[in-house]
């Protein structure tokens, strides 16, 4: 339970709920070097005890419900990516440029999914064309450093592997070393909204919550998935110019509505959004979105009581607190992939557990920003970053026993349904509590095909 302790104490949880936890251990799930079973747990546990508990509040129920933990589901969850099918098609995970390449003095992790991530790679090494033979013989002529700086300085993403001994020493890492795991504060001094008592199963924790969802990828989509699973009416809005890549949209867009808005051209109708809107989160790098007016601190004075949460990659702090960033990049900049990798060549950890591990978390402090809302008023302000979820991962979870059940296979814990997009095969959530929901009310719809309204 320490992992979960930990998640819980970081999102301001109450100790006394703990033993409403129980636990399926499984031999074989999310096999790592490091403790990414723990770290996958400890976060599904505290966004399922954060439900429970905001679900009994609620419905005014004498006892939380009880959390059931199962190593399988979260396992099959934390790799959703990959188990989603749409009409029997398996998606594409990473472009032919997101890769590890060699380089001079070492390896770079470059992360190209993006039409324009691409291209400011390309650009940033003098090509015009994707070619991976070419690209490859210009990265190998360069050091790891030269090719991280040049490729941000052209707005690309590109990150030197590092050890853990030469991540702890540089000033980024002792920046995220200075802040907690969730980051929480009280917004201002207005009362919020009342949620209405819920009524009927399932137990819906966030029925009637209003969640604006600007995020993208996947540890921001997964946190909003998850709000939408738990009854939220979740609207995702992304730049018309910024199209979803389509299968992540499938795999992270369950239970939500997806519009489009220019935050210029169509001000008048995000601010009818965020007008009626209980929670806001945001996936955008550190200040992305501040020359919009859309800083935490000017969303609750234009909408007291509101739960804001934003997601970064490197945290809102030290030099790379501005930076872009995706899990992949995180986990090579930290010394994860080394960790996980030989002498030959770098690794990966068994999923993105980065992106799922810091989505349920968020999930999970959004839910108790709203128990806390409920219970004193006043809006709240959470914060979360890979960076920060790697350095958790990399020196603070123990391991913990195998298990007696073995990991058999995701069966299990996928399912089928018919949606706009074809037929899905997908993974259910692993969020379970007693009297909780099973699967979403909705499959995904087409990206950016929803009115901008609430339901």
């Amino acid at each position: 339970m320490t992992g979960i302790k930990y998640a819980w104490s970081a999102v301001g949880g109450d100790p006394a709920l703990l033993p409403r936890v129980s636990t399926v251990l499984r031999e074989g799930a999310l096999p790592a070097r490091l403790p990414v079973r723990e770290l996958a747990r400890a976060c599904v546990g505290a966004c399922a005890l954060a439900a429970a508990e905001l679900g009994a509040r609620r419905a005014g129920l004498a006892e939380v419900p009880g959390v059931r933990l199962d190593d399988g589901a979260i396992a099959t969850a934390f790799v959703s990516e990959r188990h989603l099918l749409v009409d029997g098609r398996a998606p594409v995970t990473f472009a032919p440029l997101s890769r590890f390449w060699r380089t001079a003095d070492g390896w770079v992790r470059t992360h190209a999914n993006y039409p324009h991530h691409r291209a400011r790679l390309l650009t940033a090494l003098g090509m015009t064309q994707e070619d991976p033979d070419a690209l490859g013989a210009a990265l190998a002529e360069r050091s790891s450093r030269e090719v991280e700086e040049s490729v941000y300085a052209a707005g690309g993403l590109a990150v030197a592997l590092r050890s853990p001994e030469e991540w702890a020493v540089h000033e980024q890492a002792a920046a995220v070393a200075r802040r907690p795991l969730v980051e929480r504060e009280r917004l201002n001094t207005a009362r919020a909204r009342a949620l209405p008592p819920l009524d009927g199963a399932p137990l819906l924790p966030a029925a009637g919550v209003r969640v604006l969802d600007l995020t993208r990828v996947i540890a921001g989509p997964v946190a909003t998935r998850t709000l939408a699973l738990l009854g939220a009416d979740v609207l995702r809005v992304d730049a018309p110019h910024l199209p979803e890549l389509a299968d992540q949209h499938a795999d992270t867009g369950f239970g939500k509505r997806s519009a489009t808005l220019d935050l210029v051209a169509d001000r008048r109708a995000f601010e009818d959004l965020l007008a009626a809107a209980d929670v806001v989160v945001t996936g955008y790098r550190p200040g992305t979105l501040d020359r919009f007016g859309l800083s935490a601190q000017e969303l609750a004075e234009r909408r007291p009581g509101l739960v804001v949460a934003q997601l970064s990659a490197w945290g809102s702090h030290g030099p790379w607190g501005g930076r872009r960033g995706f899990d992949s990049l995180v986990q090579a900049a930290t010394g994860i992939a080394a960790i996980e990798g030989s002498a030959e060549r770098p690794g990966a950890l068994p999923a993105q557990a980065l992106d799922h591990g810091t989505g349920y978390l968020l999930a999970a402090a959004v839910l108790r920003a709203l128990t806390e809302r409920a219970e004193q008023g006043y809006g709240r302000c959470v914060r979360l970053s890979l960076a920060r979820t790697a350095a958790w991962l990399t020196h603070r979870i123990e391991p913990g026993p195998a298990g007696s059940l073995a990991y058999d296979g995701p069966d299990a814990w996928l399912t089928e349904r018919d949606s706009a997009l074809g037929r899905l095969r997908y993974a259910l959530s692993p969020v379970s509590f007693a009297g909780g929901p099973v699967d979403w009310a909705r499959p995904p719809g087409v990206w950016g095909a929803d009115p901008a309204r609430w339901a």
